[in-house]
């Protein structure tokens, strides 16, 4: 019994040692999770403004060069080129310092060559490139003009060329514009035309 109660003591000072030592373990500290940055970060492709300019055309008002010369050589009947100022498209006769002339469907002056013949041309080479002929099939006619009157003759180059009253017919590529005359008499050779076919000297 003595026994019993010499122990007692040390039991309960036991349980109470026990309970003040067995502190509870503290719960885990659970760090943060720290997602990484993002680097699949999509960049939406911005839409550039449409730079596609449309083209204005450019108006082709330019008339067609009508053959060698400075733009009063031959006349070619399939020619989409508009006459000079002065032309309408017709051979015509026109009023000029030397009296009543004959021009061509540019409107320029038109001249003979004494030296051809009714049916060649004596005029090739650099001097067809000085006095371009009147080239290709008959033209329409102004008023006062037969068209009995006028013919075409082959030329060397195999190209027609027009004439009137037997006469082929060429610019002058030292006129510049309607009304010039500036091929008249140069030696002695060309001459204006009148509406009857002859030269006027």
């Amino acid at each position: 019994m003595n026994h019993r109660l010499a122990a007692a003591p040390l039991l309960i000072a036991a349980l109470v040692a026990a309970c003040s030592s067995g502190s509870s373990s503290p719960a885990p500290t659970t760090a943060p999770v720290t997602a990484p940055p993002s680097v699949a970060a999509s960049t939406a492709p911005s839409t550039a403004p449409s730079m596609a300019a449309s083209a204005a055309p450019s108006a082709s008002g330019a008339a067609a060069s009508t053959g060698s010369g400075g733009g009063y050589g031959s006349y070619n009947s399939g020619s989409s080129a508009s006459p000079a100022p002065g032309g309408n498209g017709s051979i015509a006769l026109t009023t000029t310092s030397l009296g009543s002339v004959l021009v061509g469907p540019t409107g320029m002056t038109l001249y003979v060559f004494m030296p051809d013949t009714s049916t060649s041309s004596a005029c090739n080479g650099t001097c067809a490139a000085t006095w371009p002929p009147l080239s290709g099939s008959l033209p329409s006619l102004g008023a006062g003009l037969n068209a009995s009157d006028f013919g075409t003759i082959t030329r060397a180059d195999g190209t027609t060329q027009v004439s009137f009253h037997g006469h082929p017919l060429y610019y002058y590529s030292g006129d510049q514009a309607p009304g010039d005359t500036k091929g008249q008499g140069i030696g002695t050779k060309w001459y204006v035309v009148g509406s009857d076919g002859n030269p006027i000297k």
